[in-house]
C-alpha cells in the first residue's frame, strides 16, 4: 500500500458529497484530477470502491469499509497538526456552526477575519432549513447558530448581528408606479412562496394574515436561491430578504415594488444554548464578534442602509 494524505483527503469527500463533481468543487481542484487520485487509489485494493451506475457514483460496502478507516487516519493528522499549532500557542480545533438558508449571506462576513487570524481554526458551517438548524441547537451538535426568528420555547442566548429586512420583489419587466402601494396589489400579483417551516415564509404570512391579503399562492420552493430565480424568471413575486438580492438590485434585473406596511424587520441573531460550555475556540470566536461587529457591519453592509 501506497496511498497519501491527498488520496484519503479526496476520497472521504467523495464518500460525503457522493459525487466526483462536488468533490472537486469542495477541494477546490479539477474534476479530472479528482478522478486521477481516485482511481489511484483504487488500484491499491483488489475489491472495487466504487461503482458508477446511471453515471451516478456509488460507494460499495467495501469501499464505506475503508471510508470508515480513512476518517479515522484523517482524524489522527488533525490531532498531530493541532498538536503543533498548540505548542506556537494557536488556537486549534473546529468551530461548528449551522445556518438558516439565507444566512450564507450573512455569516461569511463575521467569519473572515477571525479565520484569517487564526490559521489552526477549521470551520464547519452547515447551511440548511431551520428546522434542521434548530435540531443542530437542541441536540447540542454546534457552538452557534444564525437565524433570523429565534426559535421559541428554547433556553438560548443570542447575539444580534444584523438586522434583516423583508420586501416585496419582481423583475424589472413590468413597471410600477413609484408610489407606495396598499394591500389590493396583491390581488394581481402571483405570490412565490418558500417551503413550511422557514422563517421567511413564516414572516410572510404573518404580514399576510396581520393585513387580511387574500394572496394568490402561485408556487412553494425550498429555497431563497430558488425563489430568486423564480423571480427573476417572471413565474412570480415574493417578499424576499434584501440581504440575498444585492446583485440582481445593482444590475436591474429585480425591483422593490413599495408596499405599505414594508419592509418586515427581523433580527439575524447569532445563538446557542442557555448554559453551554463554549469551547476556547467557541468563546475566542464569539468574544471577537463582540469586539468587531459594529466595524464588520459598516465594512460589509452599508449598502444596506439605504433601503428602508
Amino acid at each position: 500500500m501506497n496511498y497519501t494524505l491527498n488520496q484519503l483527503q479526496i476520497f472521504s469527500k467523495i464518500v460525503q458529497t457522493g459525487s466526483i463533481t462536488r468533490a472537486a468543487e469542495e477541494l477546490h481542484l479539477t474534476q479530472p484530477a479528482v478522478s486521477i487520485q481516485l482511481r489511484n487509489f483504487q488500484n491499491q485494493f483488489d475489491l472495487p470502491l466504487t461503482e458508477v451506475v446511471g453515471r451516478k457514483i456509488f460507494i460499495t460496502d467495501f469501499g464505506r469499509e475503508i471510508a470508515a478507516a480513512t476518517e479515522k487516519i484523517l482524524n489522527e493528522v488533525n490531532v498531530i497538526n493541532y498538536k503543533t499549532l498548540e505548542y506556537k500557542g494557536q488556537l486549534t480545533g473546529r468551530l461548528k456552526i449551522s445556518v438558516v438558508s439565507t444566512g450564507k449571506y450573512v455569516m461569511p462576513y463575521f467569519l473572515s477575519d477571525f479565520m484569517q487570524q487564526h490559521t489552526g481554526v477549521q470551520l464547519a458551517m452547515d447551511v440548511t432549513n431551520k428546522a434542521q438548524v434548530v435540531d443542530s441547537l437542541v441536540n447540542n451538535q454546534v457552538d452557534f447558530s444564525l437565524v433570523s426568528v429565534v426559535p421559541p420555547k428554547l433556553a438560548i442566548e443570542k447575539l444580534d448581528l444584523l438586522q434583516n429586512k423583508l420586501f416585496l420583489v419582481g423583475n424589472s419587466k413590468t413597471k410600477f408606479k413609484g408610489r407606495v402601494h396598499d394591500k389590493r396589489i396583491f390581488d394581481s400579483l402571483p405570490l412565490i412562496y418558500r417551503e413550511q417551516g422557514s422563517a421567511t415564509r413564516q414572516a410572510m404570512e404573518r404580514f399576510i394574515e396581520r393585513n387580511k391579503i387574500t394572496a394568490y399562492k402561485k408556487i412553494e420552493l425550498t429555497s431563497n436561491e430558488a425563489v430568486k430565480q423564480a423571480v427573476l424568471a417572471g413565474l412570480g413575486y415574493s417578499i424576499m430578504p434584501l440581504i440575498g438580492i444585492k446583485n440582481e438590485l445593482n444590475t436591474g434585473q429585480l425591483q422593490i415594488i413599495p408596499v405599505k406596511g414594508l419592509p418586515i424587520l427581523t433580527t439575524w441573531s447569532l445563538v446557542w444554548p442557555k448554559d453551554k460550555r463554549h469551547s476556547p475556540i467557541a468563546t475566542a470566536f464569539l468574544n471577537h464578534i463582540k469586539k468587531e461587529k459594529r466595524q464588520m457591519v459598516e465594512q460589509n453592509f452599508s449598502w444596506y442602509e439605504s433601503y428602508a
